[in-house]
């Protein structure tokens, strides 16, 4: 059917037709009439000459995938009448066996980190194992905060929740003091679903006494249509009650498979019943002594050669050598002539 636009540039065109050569309007009419004769559910995208002149090439990380730039612009710009002073964010990243949180800043020259924590630190703190599940995070999240507020002198001013029950609350400020260390969470390309452990990390590090805006509606324990948080469920995760509850399950059901998945908690001797008071060990660990310790690095003797686990990047020249000795040992080996 014509469509009401083109049925416009039809009439349009008739208008003008006085004031246009009688050649150009009759070539008008015809390119419309084509138009709507077509009727193409799809337009071929042509892109021509013009079109890679004019062509932006976007930031390299966006190229690669690993910024988000829309949220970036919102997480690190600070409005004008602060200044200089620096805008917080609490990044947090999952890797397959570990987790990084991180307080950073941002300058012209860069993103500045204020202070870090990892999962792979929490078994100094008695966490025995399970380093990348929902409590593991939480005592990350825990971990770093209370590292960024004892490096910045608020540690005793500003406690946190010592017995997290599940509930929400953000940290206040307290009279005759300093205003709590603000930040806010940065989650990467991770998607934020209901659940899901970012969350977790933000909860351990606003209970550890940073305050980071947030709701209460991406909670596991949330409930969308009575919009209502179920504290029980929520301090059931900070505790690891849904590992314990999995481990027994699997334990009853499939000896094998709990054994390969739990065993390293097996090793260490924890079981189901055993997880909570772990985790709540390893929270009262984390506010005792949460400085980071570095660990000694060998330096090589003089003459000595580093081990390198990365190879060497082959020439163009190699490349093709190493394709044609790949063939002539498939000719040999199959008894083909070259």
């Amino acid at each position: 059917m014509e469509s009401e636009g083109r049925r416009q540039l039809v009439r349009l065109s008739e208008g003008v037709a006085t004031r246009l050569h009688r050649r150009d309007w009759i070539q008008l009419r015809d390119q419309v009439r084509e138009e709507i004769a077509s009727d193409q559910p799809f337009i071929k995208l042509v892109k021509n000459k013009a079109y890679y002149k004019r062509f932006q090439v976007k930031y390299r990380r966006r190229r690669e995938g690993k910024t988000d730039y829309y949220a970036r612009k919102r997480l690190v710009v600070q409005a004008k009448n602060k200044y200089n002073s620096p805008k917080y964010r609490l990044v947090v990243r999952f890797t397959n066996a570990d987790i990084v949180c991180q307080i950073v800043y941002a300058k012209l020259q860069g993103d500045f980190v204020l202070a870090s924590a990892y999962a792979h630190e929490l078994p100094k703190y008695g966490v025995k194992g399970g380093l990348t599940n929902w409590a593991a995070a939480y005592c990350t999240g825990l971990l770093v905060a209370r590292r960024v507020l004892t490096k910045l002198g608020l540690a005793d001013k500003y406690e946190g929740v010592s017995e997290p029950d599940g509930t929400i609350s953000m940290t206040e400020a307290v009279e005759d003091a300093p205003r709590p260390f603000k930040c806010f969470l940065d989650v990467g390309l991770k998607r934020t679903s209901t659940g899901s452990r970012v969350f977790a990390a933000l909860k351990g590090a606003s209970d550890g006494g940073v305050f980071i805006p947030h709701g209460e509606n991406r909670f596991p324990g949330y409930d969308a249509e009575a919009k209502e948080l179920d504290a029980e469920v929520l301090r059931s995760y900070i505790y690891g009650g849904h590992v314990a509850d999995y481990m027994r399950y699997l334990e009853e059901d499939d000896d094998d498979k709990y054994k390969k998945q739990f065993s390293k908690f097996i090793a260490a001797g924890v079981d189901a019943d055993d997880l909570e008071e772990m985790y709540q060990d390893a929270h009262n660990a984390i506010r005792e002594d949460p400085t980071h310790v570095p660990t000694d690095k060998k330096k090589p003797a003089a003459g000595e050669k580093v081990k390198n686990n990365h190879k060497d990047r082959l020439t163009y020249k190699q490349r093709k050598n190493k394709i044609q000795q790949k063939v002539k040992a498939f000719q040999a080996k199959n008894g083909i002539s070259a």
